[in-house]
């Protein structure tokens, strides 16, 4: 991989996990995994003003978690396809080596286990 398609990776990861972090982000993703709905219809369960809300919004968007279109005068939101590939990838690669790590680790022990004590 480029550093430049590195850069771009490390920077998608970041959004991604910025806009995780975030226990409203969180609940309206799990309510985006039941289907698309509307702004007003994700709003009305969280006690905050609708800018604060549509800034949660755009947190998600520019994650690429969710994607949002206009239809009149109703703004619809459903979670993107891919949404959680990235955060999905890194997180198999770094289970992929701690895996790899603590089977080393777990053949040490055993070596140790087998050799008499002296």
């Amino acid at each position: 991989m480029l550093l430049r398609d590195m850069a771009n990776y490390e920077s998608n990861l970041d959004l991604c996990f910025s806009a995780l972090g975030d226990p409203t982000r969180r609940m309206i993703l799990q309510r985006l995994a039941q289907g698309e709905a509307s702004v007003s219809e994700l709003a009305k369960p969280h006690d905050m003003a609708l800018p604060s809300f549509m800034e949660h919004l755009r947190k998600l968007e520019a994650a690429g978690l969710v994607t949002t279109r206009k239809q009149g005068r109703t703004r619809t939101c459903e979670l993107s396809p891919t949404a959680f590939t990235p955060a999905k990838n890194w997180l198999s690669e770094q289970s992929a080596v701690w895996e790899a790590r603590l089977d080393g680790f777990d053949n040490y022990i055993n070596t140790l286990m087998k050799e008499p004590n002296t």
